[in-house]
């Protein structure tokens, strides 16, 4: 499983690139092993402003479905159209092509509140 150190993690399994005021956001390789074949994804509507842990997207696997929460507040930006047709990229590349929206964040030091990469390995080693 990948834990990239460069990101940020919630509890939830959601990761965060940050770049300036943007965050990328998207869900985990823990997450998505644990959702199997991913099969559609509800993304967010862009413009919509949004308050951290607020519900984002929703993913549908084949076995269950869940939702993806925000890491952050703020506005959504952009959202990745390639989900709509080929939701599987999010088991292929978690991490890169699997990202699902961008947030512009209202406040960026509800960054510090995520957990780093060695206390999201923790917390998945736990489970």
């Amino acid at each position: 499983m990948k834990v990239p150190e460069e990101l940020k993690y919630t509890e939830e399994h959601e990761w965060v690139k940050v770049e300036g005021d943007i965050a990328i956001v998207g869900i985990t390789d823990f997450a998505q092993n644990e959702l199997s074949d991913i099969v559609y994804v509800e993304l967010p509507e862009v413009g919509k402003n949004i308050k951290k842990g607020d519900v984002i997207a929703t993913v549908e696997a084949v076995k269950t479905v869940a939702d993806v929460y925000s890491p952050v507040s703020g506005e959504i930006i952009e959202v990745n159209e390639k989900l709509k047709d080929e939701p599987s990229i999010i088991n292929n590349d978690p991490y890169g092509e699997g990202w699902i929206a961008k947030v512009k964040m209202e406040n960026p030091e509800e960054i510090n509140a995520l957990l780093d990469h060695a206390a999201y390995k923790k917390l998945v080693e736990e489970e």
